[in-house]
């Protein structure tokens, strides 16, 4: 899965999923280009090599034009783009206007689609590929988060129609995620203890840790997977043990 010479575009790749996706395609051998609004604390490193970053709000389309055609121009080649940036507070429907609930959307469908429709031309030349960082939270009830389930719907959705727009040229592919352990996990799941706890529901028995999700990104990118578009794959650790399974009275053998 080597990408040298590769050229990789990383949005929200300052920290937590994303910089552990851009330190798995530093160490493919890929040139990666991280973007946020704000800078890192720290380069985003692996193995003796940086991603360059820059400065990036992705609701302001000219910039990100702006943005995608000067990585073109500095590079010469624009291989893949992941959009990673997203997220969203724990918010009821009812605690909050519906203009607080439209801005997760925006962030986490509308912002892939300002970015994939940018990065487009040079992917086409390249044969390229873009990779959706989905959720599990797009396919099962979200109490809390209910505006960012329904994008990361719609994010799995827009993608697979893009697969089919785009082909042959560009492949288009989604990474489904279920709980990821980042810098950040306390404010989800408590102390360490808690996020013990919340891992033991998972089949394999813990969160996914950063680097994890990037080395999929990395295989999707990759000419390994040159056959596989408008695929959604699963990175969950098997998902979620159905709750009726622990309050059912029968069949309970080991």
């Amino acid at each position: 899965m080597e990408l040298d010479g590769r050229v990789v575009v990383v949005t929200g790749g300052t920290r937590g999923v994303g910089a552990g996706i851009a330190r798995s395609f530093l160490q493919a051998g890929a040139e990666v280009v991280v973007c946020a609004r704000r800078p890192p604390d720290g380069p985003v490193s692996a193995d003796g090599r940086e991603a360059s970053f820059t400065a990036l709000d992705l609701r302001d389309t000219g910039a990100v034009r702006d943005f995608f055609d000067a990585v073109g121009d500095r590079y010469g080649r624009l291989d893949c783009l992941v959009n990673n940036a997203g997220g969203t507070p724990y918010r009821l429907l009812g605690e909050g206007g519906a203009e607080r609930h439209a801005r997760v959307v925006e962030l986490n469908l509308l912002a892939p689609l300002t970015a994939s429709l940018a990065a487009h031309p040079w992917l086409r030349r390249t044969g390229g590929s873009v990779v959706m960082i989905g959720s599990v939270s797009g396919a099962r009830p979200s109490p809390g988060t209910a505006a960012y389930g329904a994008a990361k719907a719609g994010l799995e959705s827009l993608a697979r129609s893009m697969a089919v727009e785009w082909a042959p040229e560009v492949r288009v592919n989604s990474l489904v995620l279920g709980m990821v352990r980042t810098e950040l996990a306390h404010l989800h799941y408590g102390d360490e203890a808690g996020i013990e706890a919340v891992g033991a529901t998972v089949p394999l028995g813990r969160l996914a840790e950063p680097a994890e999700v990037g080395d999929a990104a990395v295989f999707l990118a990759s000419d390994r997977a040159r056959y596989v578009s408008g695929a959604a794959l699963l990175v969950h650790g098997g998902g979620e043990r159905p709750a009726f399974l622990d309050a059912a009275t029968v069949n309970k053998g080991s």
